[in-house]
């Protein structure tokens, strides 16, 4: 069973749907700060949802059955398309992912719907430093399956910068074990006035240590990672360019792998 929730600020229902296996829920509300959608199901679940109408479907695993997702507001809204959770009608969808999906081997980082700070769902993006605070240079945006890094700023060229500090992390929670075969990284590539890095480490929760190095491009990077399970990634120990600019940033993060069906 699947429950769609929307709540205000003050806990009134406001709306309401469920379904056994693919939940629909319509709302006609201009969103107000603090307006939340929850979304309600078994524990251990992995959903297909949309949260949006500007954003695309995306999967998330609830440890435990429960999703909270604040609509975001004012300066937090730079990071999505134009639009997004303004006028009058919203829509929400939730489905059950089928066996045959959590089995096939796809970017198991990638989620639309991460917000910054504390989740109750995953895959959840966080880092150590974000320039200025921004949320178009926050971690979620390395995971919202968008790879566009041409220049920078507001979406759809949303990114994670690291206001030039040295010891900079970016980690992927994946909220369970999971089997990963390879990661990619793509840089944002707006140069000159972006800088590169060339070489970093991938460090996981099982221990494992992978240098690797980057290039100068605004093309995916692959890096190789023995076929292992995890439940986090850190991206670390990055390298400076000798550019001239300050800014190396990171536009996109893709864990390739599948779930670990038991």
């Amino acid at each position: 069973m699947i429950q769609i929730r929307i709540l205000s600020a003050q806990n009134d229902l406001l709306a309401r749907a469920q379904h056994e296996h693919t939940a629909f829920l319509c709302i006609d509300r201009c969103w107000k700060p603090g307006d939340r959608i929850e979304l309600l199901t078994d524990p251990r679940t992995s959903l297909m949802i949309r949260m949006d109408v500007s954003l695309p479907e995306g999967e998330v695993y609830l440890p435990e059955g429960k999703m909270t997702w604040t609509i975001p507001m004012e300066e937090h809204r730079l990071a999505y398309a134009p639009g997004a959770f303004e006028g009058l009608r919203h829509i929400v969808t939730a489905r059950i992912m089928t066996g045959d999906e959590r089995a096939a081997c796809r970017d198991l980082a990638r989620n639309p719907a991460d917000l910054r700070g504390e989740t109750d769902f995953y895959p959840h993006c966080t880092a150590n430093v974000e320039t200025r605070n921004e949320s178009v240079f926050a971690a979620r945006n390395v995971i919202d399956g968008l790879r566009f890094n041409t220049s920078h700023g507001e979406w759809p060229y949303e990114s994670w910068g690291i206001g030039a500090r040295t010891d900079a992390w970016c980690k992927i929670d994946f909220g369970r074990e999971v089997l990963v075969s390879r990661a990619a990284l793509t840089l944002r590539a707006d140069f000159p006035h972006d800088a590169y890095w060339t070489s970093g480490h991938l460090v996981d929760s099982s221990g494992n240590d992978v240098a690797f190095e980057l290039e100068k491009t605004g093309e995916r990077q692959w890096i190789e990672l023995s076929p292992h399970s995890i439940r986090w990634i850190r991206l670390e120990r990055m390298v400076k360019s000798d550019d001239p600019s300050a800014f190396p940033s990171l536009r996109a993060f893709e864990v390739m792998g599948t779930d670990l069906i038991r």
